[in-house]
């Protein structure tokens, strides 16, 4: 199969996340199985300010980029309708190379309207949503173009309604049903992960205090400053805690945070990373004893799924993506009130010794349940779901 992918950014982009990690598991694993894919996303630059190579071979399949973050729109349909479509000045001409036979539409936000320029007759379509942006917009994008987003969102979703559709949570499911999409248009996919679950959970020791983990990067959405004041909040009861943050800190709203930090009473009990390698990451969520995230929404939430193959449960907040990543009481806790104050006491209810019969306090039995559960969420298994959806093998 031939297999284009629409896709904002790639897997070498600095701004790259869980949404292009899933991409080149899934595209790896396509060209193993003997597919040809290609990947058209926006161009970037690096730390010195060199842009990124307009082509690239990654793991086997073919990286092409154009444009840049808000123009790769444009200029992805003027890729490909120069290499895969006939030239509307001159119809008698043939296409560069031949057309796909399948045509996969990552949807980040802004859709590149595939429905448009990609003859359905020729190429099967799918759009790929994680999630749906909406109230991303007011903590992603300044105004009037978060209000603007915000409105158009829902216009262009019930153009795009009648298409395929993979996602991978219920909660999107849910959200693009609102929509117009139907139910057995939407498949939806595991999430899996690169980080290996733990072999033997009683291997690695927990820091000696009560240690809280912020992981990803400092965002908006994120409301990091949230978990801030969760733990400033569950120091009353623990005053032996730290927090622990790591994650990219470059931006306006990571500098907020670093002054609330700074204001802290507490500040000498917050430790803040910056980003880290994938070594340190992993000895962080093998050493905390609760990983906190208090996004606005997720697609699924594939910290949480990391954090749990290490041993460590997750405190959420109950939002889309969240709330499909974490199991309540089994792998996790969700909070009943989406606030410092909720969050806090979801925290404290973690390190309860629950009964007389279990003299460990409930984060324990969380973390093994969630490392449990993390065991069956591979991309091995993603891979299966998303040849299923696609309709590959059939």
């Amino acid at each position: 199969m031939r297999i284009v992918w629409f896709s904002w950014k790639d897997i070498k982009n600095p701004l790259s996340g869980g949404a292009e990690v899933v991409a080149h598991a899934l595209a790896q694993r396509l060209v193993r199985d003997g597919h040809a894919v290609t990947i058209i996303c926006g161009g970037f630059k690096d730390a010195q300010g060199k842009p990124a190579p307009s082509y690239e071979d990654i793991s086997g399949y073919s990286v092409v980029r154009v444009g840049g973050r808000y123009s790769v729109y444009i200029w992805a349909w003027r890729y490909f309708a120069k290499k895969y479509m006939r030239s509307i000045w001159n119809l008698w001409q043939k296409p560069r190379s031949v057309a796909p036979d399948i045509v996969v539409e990552e949807i980040n936000a802004v859709p590149f309207m595939t429905r448009f320029y990609v003859d359905q007759t020729q190429a099967k379509r799918y759009l790929f949503v994680h999630q749906l942006a909406r109230e991303i917009w007011f903590h992603e994008m300044f105004a009037p173009l978060s209000w603007i987003g915000y409105q158009l969102e829902p216009f262009y979703l019930k153009l795009l309604h009648k298409e395929k559709v993979i996602t991978v949570s219920q909660s999107t499911k849910h959200d693009l049903q609102q929509y117009g999409f139907l139910p057995g248009n939407i498949s939806i996919i595991t999430e899996g992960t690169t980080i290996a679950p733990l072999h033997d959970l009683a291997a690695v020791e927990k820091y000696e205090n009560p240690t809280i983990l912020s992981l990803g990067s400092v965002r908006s959405m994120k409301r990091t400053d949230q978990i801030v004041r969760a733990f400033e909040i569950f120091k009353n009861d623990h005053p032996q805690a730290k927090l622990v943050i790591a994650g990219n800190m470059d931006g306006p709203y990571a500098k907020k945070v670093l002054q609330v930090i700074e204001r802290s009473a507490y500040v000498n009990d917050i430790k803040v990373c910056g980003r880290v390698d994938q070594e340190t990451k992993i000895s962080l969520m093998q050493r905390a004893h609760l990983i906190a995230v208090t996004s606005v929404k997720e697609g699924w939430g594939l910290i949480v799924t990391e954090a749990g193959s290490q041993g460590t449960p997750a405190v959420v907040y109950d939002v889309d993506g969240l709330r499909d990543s974490v199991r309540n009481g089994s792998t996790g806790l969700i909070a009943r009130e989406n606030t410092p104050e909720g969050l806090a006491e979801v925290m404290r209810e973690a390190f309860l010794i629950r009964d007389h019969q279990d003299t460990l306090p409930l984060y324990y039995s969380l973390g093994k349940n969630a490392w449990r559960w993390s065991r069956q969420l591979t991309f091995d298994q993603s891979y299966a779901d998303f040849t299923e959806a696609l309709r590959i093998n059939q």
